[in-house]
Parts: structure tokens; C-alpha cells; sequence
């Protein structure tokens, strides 16, 4: 265990987390120059076309320092706010993180965030200061910032470009002299964390795990705490590039499991394996379900593809456990699934993979959060409501409780004024307000979570010229007094487009709901009337204009009459066609519903 290492990189979205893994891989001869690509460890096309992170990756590399061997673990973390709880779990998986701070854009909320997160876990924290060969790089400035954050001296912090190899050589070093070492007992029952899962079709899924006492040995009978389910060990190893199987891997280093499970949803991360014989009797803290934060509708285009888009979405839970979803009806758009999802990027992820890997088009309903309603009849008990129809009636209701967040939002100083009118506009309220330095400020605010589910991440970037960075944690529920706000099409319910809204807010966001279908809906052959309703009052309305043929064109002079008798005639049709007609949705006109702002 003395050349065993284990740590994770920590940084904000784009700060070279990805670039740095690729060096210290080339650098420790880890990859052959065949193998070599730029972002070695995100091996999901999505991942590589915005350049983040999405699932966690875990790779060994071995490591000759003053004539000795050291096995280095690294346990690549998302960077992305969404995928808070996986963070957490890599780096309960390790003893030393690397800090990344970008030399021309500072520290950011995530950086901060997960460096809280490290520190709660005693982790070692080597601080590197990462793109100084930039132009537009400030390493004083920066270096100034890490002190204040962490308060290291100025010599600990490690200068380096991951893109052009420099410093890399310091960091292995510090990583070696500064990382403790793995403790654990090697004699004890077998304890170990499993930090992430991925899928393999022809395998089922492989677990990743980190030992922290005991050993693994292939074909041993092991269980699961958390499910309390036992199965056999059928291969074990390490993770290089490729899987390198091994008969036993003992306490402190990091493997992956193979033991023929088909369901991801048996493996869950965070859960402690042992050893079904003979149990650890305390399993490693920290454990929780993922829970979503946010739910959306969705639905196949055709509804003849409903069987075809939940097979697609099983196999997408194969590779993502924390999708959640449950199948419903809606009046308008026929069968499909109410999903729930991390956040609004983990939604955008999902969407993206039916599309990409199923070819499914699907059309995804309002996102809204869960809520607990209250009823006057069970004053005690919660009603969980994550679709609005499911609302009680306003006669039996009593009250409703929204989840709020803690926001945490660093800006340049010139920017306060518009990021606090953004946050008061979406039900904010203001915390704390700390100078990081005279330049940078920040803000904390506690917020419904639903306020930030739409366009408050665009329009923070808006509003701030792209300088502002946002962190978010839950913290609870809270009462608050929502109303359901319906659209009425033609006299009917569109069930797909209600949501529930704060009171304050409802008539302002229902005409413009209004506004927004009037453009979007094509003209028919009669009047269309768009409404906005609370219950049985409505509270906005618009009117789509009908296509009409001009019937008195052949009306040249004579009597008044004529004329009035032939639009007479025209009316009753448009009114019998009215009766009979239904208006088609565009799929546009869900998703403008989302960004009402534009």
C-alpha cells in the first residue's frame, strides 16, 4: 500500500481537466502513440462535442520516481454541476486532489464547491495553476486568489499548460510526496466503496470499486450492502486503458467487477461491497439515493413508437442509473414516460442520446420540479407532485411546499447590479455578498428551485457578458402559493402545456404563453382562441386569425343585403367548422414555452 496513490482532478467546467488527464497519461508511458487522442478519457461523442465531462472515468497509471514503482489511480470527476452526488462519491474514492484553476479566468462557484467537497473529506490538495502560457493569463492575480481560498504559501501552487506539457513532471512528484498513502487493514473483512457503474452489452455491468480493507479475489462470493443482494466475483482487475484482469486486489487500490448483472439499477453508487461469508460490520458513510431534481414529459413523435421509445429508455438507464421514469398518458400527445432527471443538462443529455443512439424523435413537455401538496382532509400527509394535473382540487387543497436551492453565483464586481435584479425577478433572496478580491464578488441567494429550471443559466450569461459562473444545493422545502395555469386551445385543455406557477407571476407568464402559441400556431380555416387559465378564470387570451376567402368579390354593386347574406352563409360554415375542428401543435410550440424571454 506505501506506492499506492489514489486522487481526483477537481475543477470548473473548461478549466483543463480532460487536457491535464491526457499529459499525465502520456507522461507515465500509460498510452502507446496509437492509442493517443485529444480528451483520452471522455469516450462519448456528446462528451467530445462540448467538451465536458459527463460520466466518471477511472484509469491506473504507473509511475518510477528516484529508481522506485508507484501505482497512480486517477478518478476523473464530472465537472458539471448536475452530477453533484457522483463528484462526491470519486472523491470519497481518494486521499489527494489536484486543484485546476484556470490562470485567465480565476477561481470559479465550482471550483469552490468541489473543493468544500474534498476538504469534508480530508483530502490532500495540491494546488496547479493551469494555461500560463496564455496571453490573456494573469499567475500573480490567480495565484494571490488560491492562497486566500485554501491558504497554502504561493510555493506549493504548481504553474503548468496542460496543453504544452509544462509543469506536468511537478505535478506527478507532489502527487507522490504530498498524497498520503491508502490506510487499511489488509486482514480485516472486506470493505469497499463502489464509485461508479458503466454498462457493457455483452457483459452486463461492471462495477468500479475502491478497496479499503480486506481483499477481492476473483470468484469470491460477495454482497452488496445497500440492496443486501450476493453474487460471485466472476473477474476482477484493473482499470489501464484496457480492463487487466487480476486474481486479487487488495486494500487500498481501485478495480472494476464483473458479476454478470444485466439490471443497473442493482448497483448503485455510493454502496459498499463485502464479503457475503463474512460481512464488514461498518460499511463506508455516505451512501444516498440519487434523487431527481427535475421532471419532464416525454413522448414520441408517433405513437405508434411508444414500445420502441421504452425500450430506448431501458437501455439508456442501463448506462445512466439516475434516470428515472414511469409511464403516463396525456389527452393531447397520447402515450409516454414522466422522467425525471438531475437538471436541465442531464435532460438536454437524455434527449440528445434518444436521438443520437435510437433515432428517436420525441417531444419533451414543460420541465417542472416535484412539489408537496398539502390537503385540508390530511393536513399531515404530503402529496408528492412532480406533474401538475396531479395538483388536488383548489377546494381541498391546503397549502404547497416548492424546493428551494442555495445559489451560489461569483461575477465581476461591474456585473452585481444585473445578477441581483435577475435573482430578485426569480424569487430570490439575497444571503451573503463577499469580495473575493476587489474585482470579484460573491453572491449567495437562496431560490425555488423551479425559478432556475427554465432560462436562468442563459440569462445569467446574459445578463453578466459570460463572467458569471453558478453553483447550486439543495436545501429544503419551503411553503409557497402556486397556482396551476392551464392553456385552453379552441375551448380545450392542452394537459402537455399547463404548469404550475408562483401566484405573482401567472398572469405575466399566461399572456405571454399566449403571445408566444399565437406566433408559433398555424393559421386554419377558422378562429382559433388561446387561453391561459387559473381553475375556471381566465386570465389571458389571444386569437389566431382565420384563413377566409373574400365570398363578396363577385358581389359588384346592388343591394346591401347580398353582401350580408353570403358573409351570413360564410360564418355558420366557420362556426360548424370551429365545432368539429382540432388544431395541431407544432413541437416548437413546447419548447418556446421554455424560453418565454427571448
Amino acid at each position: 500500500m506505501k506506492h499506492i496513490r489514489n486522487f481526483c482532478i477537481i475543477a470548473h467546467i473548461d478549466h483543463g481537466k480532460s487536457t491535464l488527464a491526457d499529459r499525465l497519461l502520456d507522461s507515465t508511458n500509460s498510452v502507446t502513440a496509437r492509442e493517443k487522442q485529444e480528451q483520452l478519457l471522455d469516450n462519448m461523442d456528446l462528451e467530445r462535442e462540448r467538451g465536458i465531462t459527463i460520466k466518471s472515468h477511472a484509469i491506473q497509471m504507473v509511475y518510477t520516481y528516484e529508481g522506485q514503482e508507484y501505482v497512480l489511480n486517477l478518478i476523473d470527476t464530472p465537472g458539471h454541476v448536475d452530477f453533484s452526488y457522483e463528484v462526491s462519491r470519486s472523491i470519497g474514492a481518494c486521499e489527494g486532489a489536484l486543484l485546476v484553476v484556470d490562470a485567465a479566468q480565476s477561481i470559479q462557484a465550482q471550483t469552490i464547491s468541489n473543493l468544500y467537497l474534498a476538504l469534508e473529506n480530508d483530502l490532500e490538495i495540491i494546488p496547479v495553476l493551469n494555461k500560463i502560457d496564455l496571453p490573456s493569463a494573469n499567475p500573480e492575480e490567480v495565484t494571490d486568489d488560491i492562497v486566500d481560498l485554501i491558504g497554502c504559501s504561493p510555493d506549493e501552487i504548481i504553474p503548468a499548460s496542460a496543453k504544452n506539457g509544462i509543469g506536468i513532471k511537478e505535478i506527478l512528484e507532489a502527487i507522490i510526496k504530498r498524497v498520503p498513502s491508502p490506510k487499511g487493514d489488509e486482514n480485516a473483512p472486506l470493505r469497499a466503496l463502489v464509485f461508479d457503474s458503466v454498462y457493457n452489452p455483452f457483459r452486463g455491468v461492471e462495477t468500479y470499486f475502491r478497496v479499503f480493507d480486506g481483499s477481492i479475489k476473483k470468484n469470491q462470493k460477495i454482497k452488496f450492502v445497500a440492496t443486501n443482494k450476493a453474487y460471485s466475483a466472476d473477474e476482477i482487475g484493473t482499470l489501464k486503458l484496457v480492463q487487466f484482469p487480476k486474481n486479487e486486489i487488495k486494500a487500498g487500490d481501485v478495480g472494476y467487477l464483473i458479476t454478470g448483472i444485466k439490471d443497473a439499477k442493482e448497483v448503485k453508487v455510493g454502496d459498499t461491497i463485502t464479503d457475503a461469508e463474512n460481512p464488514t460490520q461498518k460499511a463506508v458513510s455516505g451512501f444516498e439515493d440519487v434523487k431527481p431534481m427535475v421532471f419532464a414529459g416525454i413522448y414520441p413523435v408517433d405513437t405508434e413508437e411508444y414500445e420502441d421509445l421504452r425500450a430506448a429508455m431501458e437501455k439508456s438507464q442501463l448506462n445512466d442509473a439516475s434516470l428515472i421514469f414511469t409511464p403516463e398518458s396525456s389527452a393531447t400527445l397520447g402515450f409516454g414516460f414522466r422522467c425525471g432527471f438531475l437538471g436541465m443538462l442531464h435532460l438536454e443529455i437524455i434527449q440528445e442520446r434518444l436521438e443520437r443512439e435510437f433515432e428517436m424523435t420525441v417531444i419533451t413537455t414543460v420541465p417542472n420540479v416535484s412539489y408537496h401538496a398539502y390537503t385540508t382532509k390530511k393536513p399531515d400527509e404530503a402529496i408528492i407532485v412532480s406533474n401538475p394535473s396531479d395538483l388536488p382540487e383548489p377546494s381541498t387543497l391546503d397549502h404547497v411546499e416548492e424546493p428551494y436551492i442555495k445559489a451560489s453565483i461569483i461575477t465581476k464586481a461591474d456585473f452585481v447590479g444585473p445578477v441581483m435584479s435577475l435573482c430578485i425577478e426569480k424569487r430570490g433572496e439575497i444571503t451573503n455578498q463577499t469580495y473575493l478580491t476587489t474585482e470579484r464578488v460573491e453572491l449567495t441567494f437562496d431560490m425555488p428551485l423551479a425559478e432556475i429550471v427554465f432560462d436562468f443559466y442563459d440569462r445569467l450569461k446574459t445578463v453578466s457578458k459570460g463572467y458569471a459562473s453558478f453553483d447550486y444545493s439543495p436545501i429544503g422545502m419551503r411553503t409557497s402559493k402556486l397556482v396551476k395555469v392551464d392553456v385552453l386551445l379552441n375551448g380545450n385543455i392542452v394537459d402537455a402545456l399547463s404548469a404550475l406557477i408562483h401566484f405573482d407571476n401567472a398572469y405575466d407568464i399566461g399572456k405571454k404563453m399566449c403571445l408566444k402559441l399565437k406566433e408559433l400556431i398555424p393559421r386554419q380555416q377558422f378562429d382559433i382562441p388561446i387561453q391561459a387559465a387559473i381553475g375556471a378564470k381566465i386570465i389571458a387570451r389571444e386569437t389566431v386569425k382565420a384563413l377566409r376567402k373574400d365570398v363578396t368579390a363577385k358581389c359588384y354593386g346592388g343591394d346591401i343585403s347580398r353582401k350580408r347574406k353570403l358573409l351570413e352563409k360564410q360564418k355558420k360554415g366557420k362556426k360548424r367548422m370551429r365545432a368539429v375542428g382540432n388544431v395541431e401543435i407544432p413541437q416548437e410550440a413546447f419548447m418556446a414555452v421554455l424560453k418565454l424571454n427571448d
